[in-house]
C-alpha cells in the first residue's frame, strides 16, 4: 500500500494538464442534459408529437448508439495517427455534433417524427466518437490506481459544471433580453453547445499529450468474447452500469413532470437542478478522500446505499414548497457523481487486468461497452417511463387527479431506489482492488520491459521483426 502510495504522488498529473483534459467535458454534458430532461418534453408538447412518439424515438435512437459504441471502441483502439490514438477521433467528432446540434436544437423546417430520427441518430455518431476516445484518452494517462480516481473526478466536475452553466442560460436571459422576447431555453442550450465544443476540444487536443501504451494485436472475434465473457470484475461493472443508467434514465427523464406537474414548483424547477449538481461538484472531492480509504468499489457501495436511503424525500415534499424541495436535491446531490466517476476509474482497472490475462490493450473497447450499457439502461428507462406515464393516464401540463401524481411519484422513487440497493449488493466485493491493481501494473511494466529489450536484441542481431507489444513473455496471474 505504501508504494501505491508513493507511486501515486510521484506519478500525480498536473492541476493544468487535469484542466485540459477535462474541458470537454463540459459540453458533452452540456449535450446530455438535454438529451434525457429538456428535449423529450420539448418535441412531445412544444413540437407536437406526443409523449408516445417521442419516448419511442429517443429509446431507438439511444439503442442505435449503442450499436455504434462497440464499433467506434475497437476503431478508437486500432487507428493512430501522428496525434497518437485517440485526440484525432476527438477532433472529427467536432463538425459532426456541431451541425446535428444546430438541425435538433434550433429545429429547421417542418418537424416530424422522420426529422427527429434522422438528426437524433448523426447526433449520435458524433457524441460516441467523442465520448469513447476521451473517456479511452483519460483512462491511458495514468497507470496509477488512484490517481484514475482525481482524472475521473476532474472530469466528473467538468460535466457537472457544463450541466449548470447550461440550466443558468434561461437565468441569464431573462436579465438581458426584455420580457417575452427571450430565446427558447431549448435554443440557448443549442447555441451554448455549438460554441463550447470547438474550443474545449482545441485546449484539450493541443494542451495534453497522449500518454504512449502498447500497440493493440488483432484478435479473433471468437476468442475476444470468451475472454470478456470469463472476466467477473467487467461482468459486475459492466451490470451496475446498465441497471444504474436505468435508474438515473428514469429519474432524469421524469424530472421535469415530477417538479413542475406534481410539486408544483414552476419556474423554481430548473433551480431544483442547479442545486442538485452545485451540491455534486462540491462533493467529488471528498468522495475521492472517501474511496483512498475505503477503496473504489466499497465507495460505489456507500454512495448507491446513501441514495436509496435518500431518495424517498422526494414523497415528503409538499406541493409547492420550494424551501423543502431545495434541501433534497442539496442532499441527493451529495453523491450523484460518485457511481459515474468511479465506475470509469475502475473500468481502467479493468482493462489492465484484461492486458494481464490477454496481452492486449484493450481500453477504448472496454469503454465503448462501458457506455453501451449506461445507454441502453437509458433507452429502456425513457421509453418504459413515458409509456408508463400514458398507461396512468398522466397529461403534461394538464389537470391530473391525485392518483395520477401518486403514480407518478411512484415511478420516479422507487425502481431507482430498488436499484441502488442491487449496486451496492453487488461491488460490495469487486475483485479489483488497489492491492491487486498494483500487481497487474507491475507485470504490465515487466512485460513492456521484456519487449524493450527483445526489440533492442533484435536490431542489435539485424533482425527485422521483433517481438510485438502484445506478446506474453512473462506469465499473467489466474483470474
Amino acid at each position: 500500500m505504501a508504494d501505491a502510495a508513493s507511486r501515486g504522488s510521484d506519478d500525480s498529473l498536473k492541476f493544468s494538464t487535469l484542466l485540459a483534459y477535462s474541458l470537454p467535458a463540459m459540453p458533452i454534458s452540456a449535450l446530455g442534459l438535454p438529451l434525457v430532461v429538456h428535449l423529450p418534453p420539448f418535441y412531445a408538447s412544444e413540437m407536437g408529437l406526443g409523449l408516445g412518439l417521442v419516448g419511442f424515438l429517443f429509446m431507438i435512437a439511444r439503442f442505435w448508439d449503442v450499436f455504434t459504441d462497440p464499433v467506434v471502441g475497437v476503431l478508437s483502439d486500432k487507428f493512430e495517427s501522428r496525434w497518437g490514438r485517440r485526440r484525432h477521433w476527438i477532433v472529427a467528432s467536432v463538425p459532426i455534433l456541431m451541425i446535428a446540434a444546430y438541425m435538433i436544437f434550433l429545429p429547421q423546417g417542418e418537424v416530424t417524427g422522420a426529422y427527429l430520427m434522422f438528426w437524433m441518430f448523426i447526433l449520435y455518431i458524433g457524441w460516441t466518437l467523442l465520448t469513447i476516445s476521451h473517456l479511452s484518452w483519460g483512462a491511458e494517462l495514468t497507470p496509477v490506481y488512484y490517481e484514475r480516481s482525481r482524472i475521473h473526478g476532474a472530469r466528473e466536475i467538468a460535466l457537472i459544471l457544463g450541466m449548470v452553466f447550461v440550466l443558468t442560460l434561461p437565468v441569464f436571459a431573462h436579465l438581458v433580453f426584455p420580457e417575452g422576447e427571450e430565446p427558447h431555453a431549448v435554443t440557448l442550450m443549442g447555441l451554448f453547445i455549438i460554441i463550447l465544443l470547438p474550443i474545449t476540444v482545441a485546449i484539450a487536443v493541443t494542451g495534453v499529450k497522449e500518454r504512449k501504451t502498447p500497440e493493440p494485436q488483432a484478435v479473433p472475434w471468437k476468442e475476444a468474447v470468451k475472454l470478456l465473457a470469463k472476466s467477473k470484475p467487467l461482468q459486475i461493472i459492466i451490470f451496475v452500469d446498465l441497471v444504474g443508467g436505468v435508474s438515473g434514465g428514469i429519474v432524469a427523464s421524469l424530472f421535469v413532470f415530477l417538479a413542475r406537474d406534481a410539486l408544483q414548483l414552476g419556474a423554481a424547477s430548473d433551480l431544483m437542478l442547479l442545486v442538485y449538481f452545485m451540491s455534486g461538484v462540491l462533493f467529488i472531492p471528498f468522495i475521492i478522500l472517501i474511496s483512498k480509504k475505503l477503496g473504489k468499489h466499497k465507495t460505489v457501495a456507500f454512495s448507491a446505499l446513501f441514495t436509496a436511503a435518500t431518495l424517498p424525500l422526494i414523497l415528503l415534499i409538499p406541493e409547492g414548497n420550494v424551501g423543502f424541495a431545495l434541501f433534497c436535491w442539496v442532499v441527493l446531490g451529495i453523491n450523484m457523481g460518485a457511481g459515474p466517476f468511479l465506475f470509469r476509474s475502475i473500468m481502467a482497472d479493468v482493462a489492465d487486468h484484461d492486458a494481464v490475462q490477454s496481452g492486449q490493450q484493450r481500453t477504448g473497447l472496454f469503454y465503448s461497452l462501458l457506455t453501451m450499457t449506461n445507454k441502453i439502461g437509458h433507452a429502456v428507462a425513457i421509453g418504459v417511463a413515458y409509456f408508463a406515464l400514458e398507461v396512468i393516464g398522466f397529461q403534461a401540463g394538464g389537470e391530473n387527479t391525485p392518483a395520477v401524481i401518486s403514480g407518478l411519484k411512484a415511478v420516479y422513487v422507487w425502481p431507482a431506489m430498488i436499484i441502488s440497493v442491487v449496486i451496492a449488493f453487488l461491488v460490495w466485493r469487486f475483485p479489483l482492488d488497489e492491492e491487486k491493481q498494483l500487481e497487474n501494473r507491475r507485470i504490465l511494466e515487466a512485460r513492456a520491459l521484456d519487449v524493450a529489450e527483445a526489440a533492442i536484441a533484435a536490431r542489435t542481431a539485424g533482425n527485422i521483426d521483433p517481438p510485438h507489444a502484445g506478446e506474453q513473455p512473462r506469465g499473467a496471474p489466474a483470474d
